[in-house]
């Protein structure tokens, strides 16, 4: 069984350096690997990206990150995944990783990812080249996620972004911002890659649990959400393969 931990928008300042990292001293005992979400800082800052990776570093287990929109905010972005680099996390965007947990492969794909909204209610890439600007990075965005998740030849796999690839999870938040929360875009590259579990932040007024489309387990993990330090998520590989091997007989019917 695969321990996973996972948590998103600590949303770091200099003030409070230290304060996320008292909260991580029981990780090595329940974690097999530590998932963050996205939107480490408040405004995207060198210098809260400093606090960020002062916050994981050394963590104990294997820390995977993606960052979040906050992150961009001062056009740091770059420095700022360096930064966390530098101190052992390993920074996803639009690629993935292995890791061997206890003989067992993982397999983490992700990256920021981006809205524009949900089946049915969503914006397009058709009219004013401002909404086909706006539409673009998330068709981008999910071609890489599906490439690199299906690039993994692993026993268990898992999409992480900051934007959410579903809308179960955004219940609790007004429907009016959705679209500038996630996109199903994502949603159908996690399901046509079969990936095991979607983990993803941003949504500070949603619902911790729901499931893409195609049924693959989706855990919102934004701090406020959670109300404590992380979440703690177990998988079971004979689980996950039957799970794969599942909707890989749906998709060939």
């Amino acid at each position: 069984m695969i321990r996973v931990a996972a948590v998103g928008d600590l949303h770091v300042g200099p003030e409070v350096a230290g304060t996320y990292r008292r909260h991580l001293s029981a990780l090595t005992d329940q974690a097999d690997v530590f998932l963050v979400a996205g939107d480490l800082t408040r405004h995207g800052t060198v210098e809260e990206g400093r606090v960020a990776a002062g916050e994981l570093r050394d963590a104990g287990v294997p820390v995977v990150a993606v960052l979040g929109n906050h992150d961009y905010h001062s056009d740091a972005e770059e420095e700022i995944a360096d930064v966390l680099r530098d101190a052992g996390v390993t920074v996803l965007e639009g690629d993935g990783t292995v890791l061997d947990c206890g003989g067992t492969r993982l397999g983490i794909a992700g990256g920021k990812g981006f809205g524009g909204g949900f089946e049915g209610k969503c914006a397009s890439d058709f009219g004013e080249p401002e909404m086909k600007a706006f539409v673009k990075p998330t068709k981008d965005f999910a071609g890489r996620l599906g490439a690199a998740l299906l690039d993994l030849d692993t026993d268990v796999t898992i999409s992480l972004t900051h934007y959410s690839p579903a809308e179960d999870t955004l219940q609790g938040e007004p429907l009016e911002i959705y679209p500038f929360l996630g996109s199903y875009l994502m949603g159908e590259a996690i399901d046509s890659a079969g990936a095991d579990l979607a983990v993803h932040g941003h949504a500070h007024k949603g619902t911790e649990k729901g499931l893409t489309p195609g049924g693959v387990r989706v855990r919102n993990v934004a701090l406020p959400v959670l109300q404590h330090a992380y979440a703690l998520y177990h998988l079971d590989p004979p689980e996950a393969i039957a799970r794969q091997r599942a909707r890989e007989s749906v998709s060939a019917w």
